[in-house]
């Protein structure tokens, strides 16, 4: 069983956090669905890596609840957030659990369970609660974008986790 260690409260880490939500919730702001979920995805995993779990899953919540408020998401997604918030957090529990064992496993495990979380969450969301015309829309979004993401966002965190030596 792992032992988590409480998040130690120090400028740095109070300092890198910030930095890391920053970037997240200024990621919308590209207006592409691939850079932005290639950002967050990234600043999820390096978050994880560097200050754990605790601060991980609040960066799940903020970003998505931010961008929402100032709409910077289309309102139509707001039925979605509950979903992606679950999503990340997914994506980042499985990436903590497996990565000591190997950080490729530990990766695109979290990104294909996000994915069919978000793939299987939208096909019930649209039949309930989003009309028909941004149905496709939003099933488009939420749909294999979410694991390209997903697998962008892993492969820029390993270059920033893990810089090559010379």
């Amino acid at each position: 069983m792992k032992v988590t260690k409480p998040l130690t409260i120090t400028k740095t880490n109070i300092t890198v956090f910030l930095i890391l939500l920053a970037i997240a919730t200024l990621a919308p702001y590209a207006r592409n669905q691939f850079i932005t979920g290639t950002i967050v995805n990234c600043t999820l995993l390096v978050t994880i890596a560097t200050l754990g779990i605790r601060a991980g899953l609040l960066l799940c919540i903020i970003p998505s609840a931010i961008a929402l408020a100032i709409g910077l998401l289309p309102a139509v997604l707001a039925p979605m957030i509950p979903f992606v918030i679950l999503g990340n957090a997914v994506l980042i529990i499985v990436f903590d659990c497996l990565r000591n064992i190997n950080y490729w496993l530990s990766v695109v495990s979290g990104a294909v369970l996000k994915f069919g979380l978000l793939a299987g969450a939208i096909s019930i969301v649209t039949h309930l609660v989003i009309n028909e015309n941004a149905a496709a829309s939003v099933s488009y979004m939420m749909s294999w974008p979410q694991l390209v993401t997903a697998l962008a966002g892993s492969v820029v965190a390993f270059g920033i986790l893990y810089p090559k030596r010379t």
